[in-house]
This record gives C-alpha cells, sequence and structure tokens, in this order.
C-alpha cells in the first residue's frame, strides 16, 4: 500500500468511525459506502436541481445509500443505468428502463431485484449520459476530490464510460452524502480518481471547483491483479500499452 493508499484508509477510517458514534449511519458501516441517515433527503435535494430535471439518461451506482436516487430516476421516466456489482459479469452494468420495467421500482433498482428483471449492457451499446451519481466515503468541501471505499469500482466505471465516450468532460458527477461526510481539508487522490462537480446532502448543495481534469480512460499500468483477475471487462487490458493515459 502506497502513501495515498495510507491517507485514504485513514480518511475512511475517521470517517466510518464518526458516522457510527453520531448514529448517522448503521453500525457495521466499515468498508462500505456509508447507508447514511437523510438518504431520501438528498435525494430529493438532487432531484430539485436544473442538472437532474434536464437528465434523460442516468447512470448511479448499487449501493443502498444511492436506492432512493435510483428509484426517483425511474419514477420520472428517466433510462437509469447501474453497475453490476463488483463489475462482475462480461457487460457491466444493468439497463433499467421504466417503460418496460415490470417489477416495483423500488425492487427493480436493487442489487438483489435488478438480475432478474433488467438486462445487462456494455459501454459500446449505452447512451450518452448525463449524470452520474455515485456513491462516496468522503468529499474535500475545497474541490471535491472524492475518496470511496477502497476497491476502485467506481473509478474503473467512470474510465470505461469514458474510453467508450458515454462519459464526457460535459458529463455532471454528483454523489449524495451525510454532512459528516463533507469534510473541510484537501483530500489525497490518484491519477485515477475522479471529482465530483456536485455534493449534496440533506441539507446543501455543494458546487466543487475541481481544478483538474478527470482520467481519459483506463490507466491499464495502475490496475491491481485482482482486478485483472475478477472483472471480465478488463482481460486483456494488460496487455494494452495504455494508450490511454501513457
Amino acid at each position: 500500500m502506497n502513501s495515498i493508499d495510507h491517507a485514504k484508509q485513514s480518511i475512511r477510517r475517521r470517517v466510518w468511525d464518526l458516522l457510527e458514534r453520531e448514529r448517522a449511519a448503521p453500525s457495521g458501516v466499515h468498508g462500505h459506502i456509508p447507508d447514511f441517515t437523510g438518504k431520501e433527503d438528498a435525494a430529493a435535494r438532487l432531484a430539485e436541481l436544473d442538472v437532474w430535471k434536464q437528465a434523460r439518461v442516468i447512470k448511479c451506482n448499487p449501493d443502498r445509500a444511492q436506492l432512493p436516487v435510483r428509484v426517483r430516476a425511474l419514477q420520472e421516466g428517466k433510462l437509469l443505468y447501474m453497475a453490476v456489482p463488483r463489475l462482475a459479469t462480461p457487460k457491466p452494468f444493468y439497463l433499467l428502463d421504466p417503460t418496460v420495467l415490470t417489477a416495483p421500482f423500488e425492487a427493480a433498482a436493487t442489487t438483489t431485484g435488478a438480475p432478474d428483471i433488467a438486462p445487462t449492457i456494455g459501454p459500446d451499446d449505452m447512451r450518452p449520459v448525463d449524470l452520474v451519481v455515485c456513491g462516496s466515503v468522503a468529499v474535500s468541501r475545497q474541490d471535491g476530490v472524492r475518496v470511496g471505499k477502497g476497491a476502485g469500482y467506481s473509478d474503473l466505471e467512470i474510465a470505461l464510460l469514458t474510453e467508450a465516450g458515454v462519459v464526457t468532460r460535459g458529463t455532471t458527477i454528483a454523489t449524495t452524502i451525510h454532512p459528516i461526510q463533507l469534510l473541510d481539508e484537501e483530500l489525497p487522490n490518484a491519477s485515477h480518481d475522479f471529482n465530483v462537480d456536485l455534493a449534496i446532502t440533506p441539507t446543501e448543495v455543494l458546487t466543487c471547483k475541481t481544478g483538474r481534469d478527470r482520467p481519459a480512460g483506463i490507466i491499464a499500468k495502475g490496475l491491481r491483479q485482482d482486478q485483472l483477475d475478477s472483472i471480465p471487462i478488463l482481460g486483456g487490458t494488460s496487455r494494452q500499452d495504455a494508450r490511454h493515459n501513457p
């Protein structure tokens, strides 16, 4: 583990401990995107924004904290892409189309319900995404630097969609979090990390001035062997010459 990874893990532990101590998330939150208290209010605040109202295609992470976001997207008739947990299938995104779903949206937008009713799709077959909503463990109020749970899936998802042209510089990236997760300090970030443009809590909408470009795609030299072994869509990435990110 390098110095950036150590610094990130220290921040995660601090935020997880504080969330549990303040009863702002269920116990056992360590190692996860926090299922925070007030997630419905944060989703409602996000839905008040023009960027949400204008979005027709939304990509969202599959964690419980963002379930209200996913359900609201379907209720409002938006096409929703949800990542397959751990990107574990060759086509690593669920396609949730509210016009054809036969199950209740509250069930369809979960990791237990989606596999039975939603087809999976690959980046090359996806429509351009207007808004990405991701989960976070911590976000810097200063510049939108985000720290996730440490597995790297969100970064890979954005990289895959960027390479496919589905996510562009014009795509807004937002996160819904508890106020405890919004930190007044600089946070460590690596070359494969993305910043968020918006951080939404139950009581606040923060527009972040990121000051850095998003990664242009997969950074092959930064992939871990366990990722290459367990994520089918990365097959062969280790043999590429990292031409997207020399």
